[in-house]
């Protein structure tokens, strides 16, 4: 498609505007790449969104005219009984002998296929998504480890630090979720799990609103951790589980017999949602994260749809978008806590429900 002059000249201050709204969001990007002979690629919005939200072999700062700044991640695959390591750049700059290639659509988009065999080798790659979770353990490790020792060296004392801005939080979870939810006497157990479940959400969502390295990753917006950690959460609720619990399930007390008897119609809604409890838990946490990414960056795609029709409107649009995402991003930040907060405080009080007494 050619271009007017009015119209790249309204790319290249779009593009100027998305610089700056960087300083703000981790989920802006550009969304065109200059062709030659004066051509550009169609704006499609749904393919910008879904390079910004997916995991990618890559970790992309930032795209400025024809050059893509990124830093290359490991590339791990088990195929032909060997092991291959090579970094992701040769996706882009391959050596001649080279076989293997990123698929960039179809069905097996996002995967690397071997172009010899046509076979998908078995995938162990360090993606941006799991680098980004080792450097939020990392850092996890390290905050905590220093609290520890602070409170062993600062034993009876004012807290004082990283230990004075992070004890509200612990004591949070401590006194309002853990004890209320689960007991006074039962709690001390699964404290050290729903803190580290509470810290690892709420950071990994700050991160994924930090707009540079090493911040951007939409960790928590992926379904595959969300639903690990929720099997976690299943694990520890079953293995926890007490008499009362199960037998409550299979013998719910206070139901009229004809709803257990002879259709054991109540003891298997019980056991349904034993298995849906975790997977709502899976669910609204891959949701919530994601939509707030996929509203900015449906909001800035605006910007070029309405720029490639009418450059004046377009330019209206670009100010109401850029003041829509910066408030986003604002509002992100509490949807970061809240998202963690809920996650932990259903945990617990799943926890709570499997160990609970017979009155």
């Amino acid at each position: 498609m050619i271009l007017s002059g009015r119209q790249v000249k309204f790319r290249k201050i779009s593009t100027i505007i998305l610089g700056i709204l960087l300083l703000f969001s981790s989920h802006v990007g550009m969304a065109t790449a200059e062709k030659e002979h004066g051509e550009e690629e169609e704006f499609n919005p749904g393919k910008m969104i879904v390079d910004h939200v997916v995991d990618s072999h890559e970790w992309h700062i930032l795209t400025w005219g024809h050059k893509h700044v990124s830093i290359p991640l490991p590339v791990i695959l088990y195929d032909e009984g060997n092991f291959i390591v090579f970094l992701s750049s040769k996706f882009h700059h391959p050596p001649h002998d080279f076989k293997y290639e990123l698929v960039e659509e179809g069905p097996n988009e996002g995967k690397i296929i071997n172009i010899q065999t046509g076979e998908l080798p078995l995938d162990l790659s360090i993606t941006k998504n799991v680098a980004a979770m080792l450097i939020s353990m990392i850092l996890i490790s390290i905050l905590f480890i220093s609290i520890g020792r602070s409170y062993t060296k600062r034993k009876g004392k004012a807290p004082k630090g990283l230990q004075s801005l992070l004890e509200p939080l612990i004591i949070f979870i401590r006194d309002d979720v853990a004890k209320a939810s689960i007991g006074e006497h039962k709690y001390k157990k699964y404290l050290p799990y729903l803190l580290t479940l509470f810290f690892f959400i709420f950071l990994n969502n700050l991160l994924g609103l930090v707009p540079i390295f090493p911040g951007g990753a939409n960790l928590t917006g992926n379904i595959a951790v969300t639903g690990v950690m929720a099997l976690f959460t299943f694990i520890i609720t079953t293995f926890s589980g007490n008499k009362n619990y199960w037998m409550h399930i299979v013998n719910t007390p206070g139901v009229p017999w004809w709803l257990k008897i002879p259709i054991p119609l109540m003891p298997i809604v019980e056991l349904m949602g034993v298995f849906t409890k975790p997977f709502v838990l899976m669910v609204r946490l891959f949701a919530n994260i994601t939509a707030g990414h996929i509203i900015v960056l449906g909001f800035m795609s605006l910007i070029f749809i309405f720029g490639n029709m009418n450059p004046g409107i377009g330019f209206g649009v670009s100010i109401v978008s850029v003041l829509f995402s910066v408030f986003m991003a604002l509002l992100e930040l509490l949807v970061a806590f809240i998202q963690a907060y809920v996650f932990t405080l259903l945990s617990a009080l799943y926890f709570g429900m499997a160990t609970e007494e017979h009155h």
